[in-house]
């Protein structure tokens, strides 16, 4: 069900964990498209910032309280983000490998990252069906290791939204220990 934006709802994934971002946290939306995740997060009290190469897609969230539109190429131009600048990075349905340095490196001291995308197997099932766009098993898990306390990870088939093989990881810069999870 789309929303009166014509917006899929965000990710269940990307709203079970973006309650580990305060009100008034500043967020990066990466690979944002028209916006659905940044409009939860901005409507959670946080300040927005959606990356996206189409200017096009920007157009929906452009003007949206809290949220800032930056049109980037993240593949091709530099990276236009100073580091330790977000509380959290919100990426889904994306994958560009040399982007993993630069999307840690943007995380606050107290940051979380919360990613989804699709994996390996999941060309049974439609686009992207190109290797190169699709993680290896455990690749998300591997990506933060040493660098980010992992909070959650899942990799396998889902049924909803769409069928889909997908990664999940929710991690955080600081103790899994010391985040409240309700």
């Amino acid at each position: 069900m789309k929303d009166r934006h014509g917006l899929a709802p965000p990710s269940g994934w990307v709203v079970r964990w973006a309650a580990l971002v305060g009100a008034g946290g500043r967020v990066l939306d990466v690979a944002c498209g028209a916006g659905r995740h940044a409009r939860h997060f901005a409507a959670r009290g946080c300040a927005v910032v959606a990356v996206d190469r189409d200017a096009a897609a920007l157009d929906t969230p452009a003007g949206a309280a809290r949220i800032s539109p930056v049109k980037a190429d993240l593949e091709r131009d530099p990276w236009p983000f100073e580091p330790a600048s977000f509380d959290a990075v919100v990426v889904t349905n994306y994958l560009h490998r040399p982007l993993f340095a630069h999307l840690l490196a943007a995380l606050r001291p107290s940051g979380v990252l919360i990613y989804e995308t699709f994996m390996a197997g999941h060309a049974q099932f439609g686009r992207p069906a190109n290797p190169h766009f699709l993680l290896r098993p455990g690749e998300l898990a591997e990506a933060v290791a040493g660098r980010l306390a992992l909070v959650a990870f899942e990799q396998g088939l889902v049924r909803t939204p769409r069928p889909a093989a997908v990664q999940r990881l929710c991690a955080a810069s600081r103790d899994p220990v010391t985040i409240y999870l309700d």
